[in-house]
């Protein structure tokens, strides 16, 4: 295992933000970490870091205690924004490349390829304000991964980039995972999650309420959806037992079912009712799960 979370809880006061936490992040894998605001995935970040020591517990990366020895092979984007407004782009990224023990040939360098990649080569000495919130988020990115880590922390790594953007991005984490780096991926945007992660963990309130393999996780939820477009009103079918919740849509209707027999009740109401375009019977999506194990842990 590259870090292994092992009973972790972090208090400040009276406040328990991280309660009893324990997680096992394969290595070279993308592994989603997931939570409304306030879950405890930031605090869970910093003592990943070594920035803030847990109250009880231990974490250790490849078996070894999280000290400032380790700092170099480990990269952490942030949610806010942590750059310096009046630095030029590359001096910016040489000071945090030298942090992290590189020599100025070295960081310059990987700062050209990397802004080769990004298609923002004339970007190097422009002033941080100067660039739109998508490219300072991409500069971002960049300080992040320089010095090539072995444990790269992403905290919303899609925050304010376009389309585009967000596809170049995401290739460049899927090509550092197969280069071997291990990565904790946080997003509030589940189909991002749901293309990148094999393994994720919901945490709420500081403790996990889901935690597994992606597929296994799908498989367990039971509910399923049922997508259905006709050239009639469809709306009869909220009515049929074992409906958990339906959607109108432009097109139709979206209903979540409680198991697959209950998609084959909704089969034969539509016989002979008019002309079918389309019924598909889908997993769960993420989102679906995130909604209601985070709704009812509320409760």
């Amino acid at each position: 295992m590259a870090l292994h979370i092992n009973k972790v809880t972090k208090k400040f006061g009276s406040f328990t933000a991280v309660d009893d936490l324990s997680l096992k992040i394969p290595e070279q894998e993308i592994f989603g970490f997931l939570g409304a605001n306030g879950a405890g995935k930031t605090t869970t970040f910093r003592m990943a870091l070594g920035l803030l020591n847990p109250t009880k517990g231990s974490i250790t990366w490849k078996e070894k205690p999280i000290t400032y020895d380790l700092s170099d092979e480990i990269g952490y984007l942030p949610e806010e924004r942590g750059l310096y407004p009046k630095l030029k782009v590359q001096e910016q990224l040489i000071y945090l490349g030298r942090l992290k023990g590189m020599k100025k040939q070295n960081v310059i360098a990987e700062m050209t390829n990397w802004l080769e990649r990004f298609k923002i080569p004339e970007y190097a000495n422009k002033k941080v304000e100067e660039l739109s919130k998508g490219n300072q988020q991409k500069i971002q990115f960049i300080a992040s991964v320089i010095h090539q880590p072995r444990l790269l922390i992403l905290d919303e790594p899609f925050s304010g980039l376009d389309p585009i953007n967000v596809e170049l991005v995401k290739k460049a984490v899927i090509d550092l995972k197969d280069n071997g780096t291990s990565i904790i991926f946080s997003s509030h945007r589940m189909e991002h999650v749901e293309e990148l992660c094999n393994h994720l963990c919901i945490i709420h309130h500081g403790k996990p309420v889901v935690h597994g393999s992606l597929r296994d996780i799908k498989r367990s939820f039971g509910k399923k959806n049922v997508s259905i477009q006709g050239d009639f009103d469809l709306q009869y079918l909220e009515n049929i037992n074992g409906i958990t919740k339906s959607k109108r849509t432009m097109e139709g209707i979206e209903l979540q079912v409680e198991n697959e027999e209950v998609s084959q009740v909704i089969f034969q109401e539509l016989h002979q009712k008019g002309f079918v375009r389309k019924f598909e019977l889908e997993e769960p999506s993420l989102h679906d799960i995130f909604i209601e194990k985070v709704g009812e842990s509320y409760e």
